[in-house]
């Protein structure tokens, strides 16, 4: 379990490193995300055939299964900000409400043509 701990760590502390010596727009635990999961990708493509019980490192899959247990404390921080900035979002609730609902149907249309355009692909 250490050694998956270590690997999250490291996938996100070279993140944080990307992005901030070449400036990118991306937070550092999105590219460390990226990172760790292409690794995987790579580790996938090049031994297919090596035994896994684990998802490569040992512990990664129990790290990454106690961290998803325990997702829900992620959402504390949003209700603070809601409590804390509740006469903001009283104030400008009509254009922050028509961006999420665009931004929602958005994300919506644009993930069914993705899903049509790999379906068509696939066979």
């Amino acid at each position: 379990m250490i050694g998956g701990l270590t690997v999250l760590l490291l996938c996100q502390l070279a993140g944080e490193v990307l992005a901030r010596t070449m400036a990118l727009p991306v937070p550092g635990p999105v590219i460390g995300m990226v990172l760790l999961f292409t690794s995987l990708l790579l580790r996938d493509r090049f031994a297919p055939d090596a035994p896994r019980p684990d998802p490569g490192v040992p512990g990664l899959g129990q790290v990454a299964d106690a961290l998803l247990t325990h997702l829900g404390l992620l959402f504390i921080p949003a209700g603070v900000g809601v409590v804390v900035y509740g006469p903001q979002l009283a104030r400008w609730w009509a254009p922050m409400s028509l961006a999420i609902v665009i931004g929602t149907l958005l994300t919506i249309a644009l993930t069914g043509r993705i899903a049509q355009f790999l379906m068509r692909r696939m066979g």
